[in-house]
């Protein structure tokens, strides 16, 4: 919560806060909300897991103190991998029914706060792992080591005889287009994290050394007071919601909250600082 006292630190000291199941860890460093999937040894999705993650969004949606947020997943092998195999297969078709519900629920939630989020992927990330990174506004993906493989991303659930369940099938169509999407689904393609940003798939690739601190001086640029974090929220609203609604009603939508954003101390403080030839700051008010 005190910038200056955590700014020097690296990201294994930062002050990490579990949650209640322990599967989840989230912590605030200069206006970045982090979130760290800690389900050892592969990150799995479960209830638990799922539970923990929806308090850490909703925590992060409502701080003040937060602007951007960061999902990533702990160790350096994996983001996530998806739902554990084992609990899918003995569950009874009824729970995994509400199990697959409650997931695509927790990603609306994380698609919809009105702030940037960001997938910082660090290690592999394949089925339901890829469509928490789906729900996700950006994802930025940890480069291969040097002399080592790297990291796959894709989503092979048709090996299992499933599909992409939650939101898979949906947001990968609307990012990619639909043709590009049905093959990287129907083929199973793992894709590597050059491939991934070629394919559009990720926004950039980084370097694996000091790949999670690269993230977080990346996401810094759109904090408080270099970055209008109320803008930032609203041209989120209007991406998400504006295209699927249709020209027309986007449009509305765009208007209405750029006369929002009118009236806000952000953008007075914008235009001054433009007319004065000065660097703004803003407040997120």
């Amino acid at each position: 919560r005190h910038p200056e006292a955590v700014k020097a630190m690296c990201i294994e000291t930062w002050p990490w806060q579990d949650l209640p199941r322990g599967r989840v860890r989230r912590v605030v460093v200069e206006r970045v909300g982090w979130i760290q999937l800690c389900a050892p040894p592969a990150n799995n999705t479960s209830l638990e897991l799922l539970q923990d993650l929806d308090e850490a969004i909703l925590a992060h949606r409502f701080d003040p103190e937060v602007d951007v947020l960061v999902l990533t997943g702990a160790g350096e092998r994996f983001f996530c991998a998806g739902a554990d195999i084992g609990i899918l297969r003995e569950a009874e078709p009824a729970w995994k029914a509400m199990f697959c519900l409650y997931a695509a629920e927790t990603l609306d939630r994380l698609e919809r706060t009105p702030k940037p989020v960001v997938a910082a992927l660090n290690g592999h990330c394949v089925g339901g792992g890829l469509e928490i990174a789906l729900a996700c506004d950006l994802r930025w993906v940890r480069e291969a080591p040097e002399g080592g493989p790297g990291l796959k991303i894709g989503l092979p659930e048709l090996r299992l005889g499933l599909l992409p369940g939650t939101g898979g099938t949906q947001r990968l169509a609307r990012l990619l287009g639909k043709a590009r999407a049905l093959e990287l689904i129907l083929e199973g393609t793992l894709l590597g994290p050059e491939e991934a940003r070629e394919r559009g798939l990720a926004e950039a690739v980084l370097p694996a050394e000091g790949f999670l601190e690269a993230v977080q001086e990346r996401a810094r640029r759109w904090t408080r007071p270099q970055g209008a974090p109320l803008a930032a929220g609203a041209v989120k609203r209007a991406i998400q919601a504006g295209p699927e609604a249709g020209l027309e009603v986007g449009q509305a939508l765009e208007r209405e909250l750029q006369a929002r954003l009118f009236q806000s101390q952000d953008a007075r403080e914008g235009l001054h600082a433009f007319l004065e030839k000065r660097e703004p700051r803003f407040e997120g008010r």
